[in-house]
């Protein structure tokens, strides 16, 4: 990779690690150099084509047999949709009964992203719960700054998970009643490393133990690990055909990117759906899918593989790399090569770096917009969802009002009424999602409500 610091008195900016390295490659064999990239990397069998891994639920499941941990299971009663997986690998993916865990990055700078998921649901009339005794996962501190470990990262995934195994108590309802649906890629890609770590170290298993076992946090003495760990963008994609019943909107003629996250679908890769009906199986299921059962035509780009750009050490440290990758690796590409009307993701980071960074492309004099939405978002959108007031498209950087005039949606007049709406917020009439008493399962301030119907 050419250093485009250099300056005439040789002074040179460096990344983390060694310095880099001027390839002074041209054209030619710089394209030479990354061919490998559009021979192997668009195909399933770069992930497949080496030694088989293992299936960490056969050790889950022979600790629990050796009384040494408890596993929530994903029961009948979460009424659960059969996927495949990467080696085709069966996962189970429940669909109701859902304990929403929450994302730090979304409820702060992309609101919309889990009230779009809320609405679907309550839509479909998907029982859930989203309460407020939860924490963040702790990922971004362990990734971007190193001052976290493992055995906190650990207690952390291991309290909230124990939280979505308790938490219907409050209503007089068993354990495991709910199963925890995390919003949050990075929460997922995270959750699923340590689960890892966790089942082949007695020694982290035991260190954490102690700590949960003085946060009241074990089930007969025990580590609670749950059988699958669940990606709302998973839900989505086994729903999606439930979902593509309440269209109101007419998305055929939209032309779609799809951006995968990192942190879904290559950190611990052999967990992550993959379908033969979308792309062939060649690609991540997720967020395509429901693109192409709501009608919009999923366009490919060469670039699709790449990272955001947001890499957690990035953002902070090496925001301007951030900020070029993502517009002239991402964005660009995908406006200039796929013609895209809208860029499709299902990760908090990703949708944040893509959609707000965009006004760095007017720096060198050739800017570039193209409208960011999460997975969620575009299929409430076209559900019928209010653009202001659910989708919350007011809260991303990137313009999204031309993706709704060719929607056919008149943004202007939704627009005058939620700011109509805003007065009657203002005035302490506002709506909400779900009953607000559902908010606290535990502790102080929980008002009885009665059991879900």
């Amino acid at each position: 990779m050419s250093n485009p610091t250099d300056t005439p008195a040789g002074e040179r900016f460096t990344g983390h690690g060694p310095e880099w390295q001027s390839t002074r490659l041209n054209a030619k064999d710089a394209q030479v150099a990354t061919v490998w990239v559009e021979q192997i990397i668009n195909k399933r069998s770069m992930q497949t084509g080496k030694e088989r891994v293992e299936d960490v639920r056969d050790i889950m499941w022979q600790l629990e047999k050796d009384g040494q941990i408890v596993v929530h299971r994903v029961t009948e009663e979460h009424k659960p949709v059969m996927v495949k997986t990467l080696y085709g690998w069966d996962k189970k993916i429940p669909t109701v009964r859902l304990w929403h865990h929450k994302s730090c990055g979304q409820c702060g700078n992309i609101p919309g992203y889990p009230a779009s998921l809320l609405w679907l649901m309550n839509q479909l009339g998907t029982e859930y719960l989203d309460e407020t005794d939860q924490t963040s996962c702790t990922a971004w501190n362990y990734h971007g700054s190193g001052i976290g470990n493992i055995e906190s990262l650990a207690a952390v995934f291991l309290r909230n998970f124990h939280q979505a195994y308790v938490a219907a108590k409050a209503q007089g309802l068993p354990d495991g009643y709910y199963y925890p649906l995390v919003h949050c890629g990075t929460s997922f890609g995270n959750y699923k490393e340590v689960r890892g770590y966790l089942l082949h170290s007695a020694k982290l298993r035991e260190r954490v133990r102690q700590i949960l076992g003085k946060l009241g946090r074990l089930v007969d003495g025990k580590l609670l690990i749950p059988e699958e760990i669940v990606h709302y963008s998973e839900w989505l994609h086994v729903m999606r055909e439930e979902v593509a019943k309440l269209r109101q909107i007419d998305c055929s003629n939209i032309r779609a990117t799809i951006h995968p996250a990192c942190h879904v679908y290559k950190m611990v890769p052999e967990d992550v759906i993959y379908d033969d009906k979308v792309l062939d199986g060649n690609r991540v299921a997720v967020s395509t899918g429901i693109m192409q059962t709501l009608g919009a035509e999923v366009i490919d780009y060469s670039t699709w593989y790449d990272c955001c750009g947001f890499g957690f050490r990035h953002i902070i440290s090496e925001r301007e790399f951030t900020r070029s990758f993502a517009i002239d690796r991402k964005i660009r590409v995908a406006v200039e090569e796929a013609h895209a009307d809208v860029m499709i993701g299902h990760d908090t980071g990703c949708i944040t770096t893509l959609d707000k960074n965009q006004w760095i492309s007017k720096a060198d004099g050739r800017p570039v917009g193209l409208p960011v939405l999460a997975d969620c978002q575009f299929a409430a959108l076209v559900c019928g969802a209010h653009p202001y007031k659910i989708v919350q498209s007011h809260w991303h950087a990137s313009a999204t009002e031309t993706l709704m005039e060719k929607l056919g949606i008149d943004w202007q007049a939704k627009k005058a009424e939620f700011e109509e709406y805003l007065k009657e917020v203002a005035a302490g009439r506002g709506e909400t999602l779900y009953d607000p008493r559902r908010k606290i399962t535990s502790g102080p301030g929980f008002k009885r409500i009665g059991q879900p119907g």
